[in-house]
């Protein structure tokens, strides 16, 4: 395509879906800077991380359900073109809640093309994903003549219940408008890689949290192994040129678009091992490594394990307390797996080149997340959580209770009750002692945390402590 940098987005109004999650929000701010009119930012939530800042700049929030009819349909009167990026089920507990991922995956995606009909939307660019034509199967280089899996065959029911979207979608494109004045309701499939940058809230975070805990020691699969990231700055401007893609106005080209009905892979072009990718992250962020390798057949197994155990948890899923699964068979295939597209109809059709490269994108991920990790509560991995809880929580019921076996193998190492007792009180002191000086050092360190500190000290002590200290080194620099 040859068009103008803002072709079809000035003085037009859009509705982004999902607008308040990290690629809703960095989409619905370009718009507003290529000169939109109107953008409303269609969101279950009614905060975010960005919905400040959307707000300042001019975007309209609006809370609403994609799964309820009215809501999709208040949303999008008088506007001209729909981003649908809203969906569930896409990792972790979520995967696991059937019933909810095909409500919004589907029935909402129904909503939305009904919604399109009714208030006579021109364009509907539809966020979809590489797994409609990826089931665990090896992909190299694979592009949009790839056919759909079959239902039966998806691994997971994020991915089968975006494949019925994306036809759904697809299979629209073209249906006249409810107030028949001769309008077409015109739409496109953006189907991105995984996807990372600045403030990403998915994939990273749940990586770096795994890494900080220690529960990070196996890469999955072959070191050959290769999958697909595409930076937000790409997606975002991927999106942007599907929707110019689907307008019927532009001289010379007839009133057909050229993006209507069609599909496209959008990533950074250049395919990765998935642990090999994340390892400046990690080593930025001083986490250690995987070393140890496991192969996709006994992953497949854990994953397994953990979907058997946590769909027996299946009423508790969205509680806070219950944590991730550790792995999930998709996710499997999404690491141990080679998979990865080409853009190239992207490119030709759309226009669309990589305007991030992979080096600037992880450089400015990486600041992020120091960045991050700078204002928010470091501390030990797990290993040592379980150590320093249960070694302190032994050696007082020791020294305060009759437990036989207990005391009984406390003793064999300390020799007397007397030395039992005096250790029990001194670690108490000790830790009252290290908490104390926690909180004071945290107010002149790290004053926003001073609580955290104090407590996390006063359970772990030395095990806490350490870390702070060496943020005061580092605030001395």
């Amino acid at each position: 395509m040859h068009l103008s940098e803002n072709e079809g987005i000035e003085g037009k109004a859009f509705v982004v879906t999902g607008g308040l999650g990290f690629v809703g929000s960095a989409l619905c701010l370009e718009l507003i800077r290529r000169g939109a009119h109107l953008v409303r930012a269609f969101d279950l939530r009614s905060t975010s991380p960005w919905s400040d800042h959307l707000l300042k700049n001019g975007v309209r929030c609006l809370k609403g359900d994609i799964i309820n009819r009215k809501d999709v349909e208040k949303a999008f009167r008088g506007v001209d073109c729909v981003f649908h990026l809203a969906s569930f089920g896409m990792s972790g507990k979520e995967m696991l809640q059937y019933g909810r991922v095909d409500d919004v995956n589907i029935n909402g995606t129904c909503h939305v093309l009904e919604a399109c009909h009714e208030h006579g939307v021109r364009r509907l660019v539809y966020a979809s994903t590489s797994n409609v034509v990826f089931a665990g199967n090896e992909i190299v280089n694979g592009n949009e003549k790839m056919p759909y899996v079959p239902l039966d065959n998806h691994v997971d029911p994020y991915s089968r219940s975006k494949s019925i979207a994306e036809q759904l979608v697809l299979k629209s494109n073209g249906r006249p408008s409810k107030n028949k004045n001769g309008e077409c309701l015109y739409t496109c499939a953006i189907r991105p890689a995984a996807i990372y940058g600045p403030g990403e809230e998915r994939h990273l975070p749940r990586i770096i949290n795994l890494a900080k805990l220690g529960l990070l020691p196996f890469k999955i699969g072959e070191p050959n192994v290769k999958s697909d990231w595409v930076y937000i700055d790409n997606l975002v401007l991927a999106l942007i040129l599907a929707s110019m893609g689907l307008l019927d106005d532009i001289p010379g080209r007839g009133k057909l678009p050229i993006a209507a009905g069609q599909p496209y892979f959008i990533s950074d072009g250049y395919p990765v091992n998935t642990f090999e990718f994340i390892r400046p992250l990690l080593k930025s962020l001083e986490y250690d490594i995987p070393k140890l390798s496991l192969p996709v057949g006994t992953a497949l197994l854990v994953g397994k394990t953990f979907s058997v155990i946590y769909t027996l948890m299946y009423p508790w899923l969205n509680t806070h307390w219950l944590p991730q699964p550790l792995l999930l068979p998709a996710e499997v295939y999404k690491v141990g797996v080679t998979h990865y597209f080409n853009y190239l109809k992207a490119k030709q059709e759309l226009g669309y080149t990589p305007i991030t490269s992979p080096q600037q994108g992880m450089a400015a991920t990486i600041s992020f997340f120091q960045e991050r990790k700078h204002k928010s509560l470091d501390g030990p991995t797990i290993y040592e959580w379980f150590f320093c809880v249960f070694g302190m929580l032994a050696v007082i019921s020791a020294a305060a209770f009759p437990v036989p076996l207990l005391r009984s193998a406390c003793l064999m190492v300390l020799r007397s009750m007397w030395a039992l007792r005096v250790l029990a009180i001194w670690a108490v002191a000790m830790h009252v002692g290290e908490s104390i000086y926690a909180w004071r050092l945290a107010k002149r360190v790290d004053p926003e945390n001073s609580r955290g500190w104090f407590w996390q000290t006063f359970v772990l002590g030395i095990f806490s402590l350490k870390f702070l200290l060496k943020r005061r080194e580092l605030a001395k620099k």
